[in-house]
């Protein structure tokens, strides 16, 4: 992927999307948008935001929400997803301000997604690379979305991958070989805290760098 971001760029925005959640879940409101960032940090990307609870060195799901397209400056659309991965996931109940010692975040900065071609639905799993790429699946209305570092935690190959995305987007597993379904991929650049609050890396999935 051509956009590329320092770390120090990553560790702005994974303590930004920290400390929105923090703000909003004391007094209610959005934080205010940072003025003094690179540019980088002030163009429109997708981003998505990742909430994990630790419990023993091991990371549970807490929320995760975001914006597949880049539609919004990165820096607001970290606050934005942030606060509604603590609050408006469906799946959770909304974060309290006591799990945030016990929660880590994670920020993925997305590429623009890409239609997969190919003239036969078969052709996909050799199309697609887990470790490298996330996923949309579209058909009709239903839409889902894994991030490139889903399949890798969960040691799927593609034709998994492509499953369970069409399980996210709620359809069969097997409606990736159906006519008049759309898949894209997408990468991303994954910045993440090694404990709650703590130190900020770039994550590497898959044993292989955001920009292979």
């Amino acid at each position: 992927m051509q956009f590329q971001l320092t770390l120090e760029e990553g560790k702005l925005l994974v303590k930004l999307a920290r400390q929105a959640v923090k703000n909003y879940l004391k007094n209610g409101k959005a934080l205010a948008l940072p003025s003094n960032v690179s540019p980088k940090l002030k163009e429109r990307c997708g981003v998505f935001v990742t909430i994990n609870r630790v419990n023993n060195g091991e990371k549970k799901l807490r929320g995760c929400i975001g914006f597949p397209y880049p539609t919004t400056m990165l820096v607001q659309a970290v606050i934005e997803s942030a606060i509604s991965s603590a609050t408006q996931d469906p799946r959770f109940s909304p974060l309290s301000i006591e799990e945030l010692n016990h929660v880590v975040f994670e920020v993925s900065v997305l590429t623009p997604p890409q239609q997969v071609e190919a003239k036969n639905p078969k052709e996909y799993c050799s199309k697609i690379n887990v470790g490298r790429d996330g996923l949309i699946v579209e058909r009709s209305f239903c839409k889902g979305l894994l991030l490139p570092q889903v399949p890798v935690e969960w040691k799927w190959d593609e034709e998994t991958f492509l499953c369970q995305c069409c399980i996210k987007a709620g359809l069969s597993p097997d409606s990736w070989l159906l006519d008049g379904t759309k898949i894209y991929t997408f990468q991303a650049i994954i910045f993440e805290e090694k404990a709650p609050g703590g130190e900020v890396a770039l994550k590497e999935i898959g044993g292989k760098t955001c920009d292979s």
